[in-house]
């Protein structure tokens, strides 16, 4: 640009040589000399314009790259913030998972130890035998439903108390084809400090008695569990092999010492 008004300033001071000649030949020496700086400012001027317009162009180019690249990055940040967000999550979940976990195996262990110490409390209060140690054997095989082998286990368990060491302490009662009103009456009969329930059961926790034609009868758990704790013996002991007796056992635990089913 000073190179441009250089050359205009050139242009005028030779257009004012030629008006100030009064030689013809002088003057249009100088004119044309003033045409010559005059084309050249203007191409110097024209150069001029066109390297504006490039670095115009130029700027908006960078321009339009950083508002990209800023655009990229704000984006890149924000997928960053939210996988973090993702990850946080995750390991907050696993970290309850974890936590609830270990409560549950917590919860399982101090069941299990409480089981445990109870048991072993149950086994030595049966390990202190009493003079005499009544176990009470109620069989029911209604005629309507599979038949049991109730006679062998019977057997079996005769056997298991002849050839015990506290034999001469441990007396056997059985009573056989038991109906409901049956299982009051021998409880009070025997006084049993165990008792041993042998038959059907059903998936609703209900036992199978017979009725007075040796069919099926069934008998509610919570029925069960009143007429054992409404008896006259002190019962420590109740087994119940019968199917599904999980439930029976459960609900007789809470009055009975110890149960088995």
């Amino acid at each position: 640009e000073t190179k441009a008004v250089g050359e205009k300033k050139k242009a005028f001071d030779a257009t004012a040589a030629a008006s100030r000649t009064r030689s013809v030949s002088t003057q249009q020496s100088k004119l044309r000399e003033a045409q010559r700086y005059e084309g050249s400012a203007v191409a110097i001027q024209k150069k001029i314009a066109d390297l504006e317009t490039k670095i115009a162009r130029e700027y908006e180019r960078l321009g339009n790259a950083n508002r990209q690249l800023s655009a990229a990055q704000a984006q890149e940040q924000r997928k960053q913030v939210q996988e973090e967000k993702k990850r946080d999550a995750e390991r907050k979940r696993a970290m309850v998972a974890s936590a609830q976990e270990l409560s549950r195996v917590q919860g399982r262990l101090t069941h299990h130890d409480h089981l445990h110490r109870s048991t072993e409390a149950t086994l030595q209060r049966l390990q202190d035998l009493p003079e005499l140690l009544t176990v009470l054997f109620l069989a029911s095989n209604p005629i309507d439903q599979q038949q049991l082998r109730l006679d062998a286990e019977a057997r079996s368990i005769h056997e298991m108390v002849r050839k015990s060491e506290h034999r001469d302490v441990v007396k056997l009662e059985s009573r056989w084809a038991v109906q409901p009103l049956d299982v009051l009456q021998a409880i009070n009969e025997c006084r049993p400090g165990v008792v041993h329930f042998s038959g059907h059961g059903s998936e609703e926790d209900d036992i199978l008695f017979q009725d007075s034609v040796g069919r099926s009868k069934l008998v509610s758990k919570e029925a069960i569990v009143q007429t054992m704790t409404a008896g006259s013996g002190d019962i420590q002991l109740v087994f119940f092999n019968t199917c599904f007796s999980h439930g029976q056992a459960a609900a007789i635990v809470e009055h009975v010492p110890a149960r088995l089913g």
